[in-house]
């Protein structure tokens, strides 16, 4: 049986140039949300532990000596962002499967950003802290006091549950868009590349301008941890032949507010932290 070759079964490339560009900035806007989040429940543990220390652009200096540390606070402060990116990303989860995917329009596939990005948060810092012996990689040494083995153990274990649930993501993502054109399955390989794959790659680039030079070499690795994620769900995508779920979905157009908003993010982002902000 011949594939239909009609223009209308082929996508446009205006359609797929602006997919792309709002997926990628979904990307971006969702990421500050799960890195906020990270970094933001951190600081006030670390806050109302009275631990005083600077929030940077991509990292959380503390302004005390490693010996001041003691076991309860370790445990408190480094596993606060972690915790915090577990709910985000169960709270995104259920909101996107109990109302988003059934709705039309953009809002469904920011939370699936979200959602993606939380995981990454919570299970690619577990990776990215056991290779730099930093961040998340002090609660398990401190935890079990067996050296580095527990937080090996993790890291292998963290990675394995993205490349999963990567590819049972893949439904999700396919729910998330609205082209009837782009979800016909001759066009499965243009959606993967132009909405997964090229937005993690101009989001990360954004992403590593706004934090330059602050950008860790913890936060460099979560880029390439969203791999596990992106990689299975691109397999899962390529192999799925699920039809669209909305009957009749919004035009697709450039997201002109969200990019602003994005923008806004951005700046706001570097404006408050490129001096960092002092705590507790």
């Amino acid at each position: 049986m011949q594939q239909d070759s009609s223009p209308d079964a082929r996508p446009e490339a205006a359609k797929i140039r602006i997919t792309a560009l709002n997926s990628t900035i979904l990307f971006v806007l969702a990421y500050l949300v799960a890195n906020g989040a990270y970094q933001l429940a951190t600081v006030v543990v670390a806050d109302q532990l009275h631990i005083p220390g600077v929030w940077h652009l991509s990292r959380i200096e503390f302004l005390i000596a490693n010996k001041q540390w003691w076991y309860e606070a370790v445990l408190s402060v480094y596993g606060a962002g972690p915790l915090a990116c577990l709910g985000l990303m169960l709270a995104a989860t259920v909101a996107f499967w109990k109302w988003a995917r059934l709705q039309r329009g953009l809002f469904k596939l920011f939370v699936l950003w979200v959602a993606l990005h939380a995981c990454n948060q919570l299970l690619g810092n577990v990776m990215a802290g056991t290779l730099t012996q930093s961040g998340f990689w002090f609660v398990p040494s401190y935890l079990f006091r067996m050296g580095h083995l527990p937080s090996v153990v993790l890291a292998i274990l963290a990675g394995v549950l993205e490349i999963v649930m990567g590819y049972f993501a893949a439904i999700a993502f396919l729910q998330s868009h609205d082209s009837i054109t782009l979800m016909r399955f001759e066009n499965r390989g243009k959606l993967i590349w132009w909405n997964i794959f090229v937005p993690w790659l101009a989001g990360s680039a954004v992403l590593a301008l706004l934090k330059w030079p602050d950008l860790t070499i913890n936060e460099r690795l979560t880029f390439v941890t969203l791999l596990l994620l992106l990689g299975p769900m691109a397999l899962g995508c390529a192999n799925e032949l699920m039809e669209p779920i909305i009957e009749q979905p919004k035009k697709t157009q450039l997201a002109l507010g969200l990019a602003l908003l994005t923008a806004a993010a951005l700046i706001g982002w570097r404006i408050v932290l490129g001096h960092g902000i002092s705590f507790s």
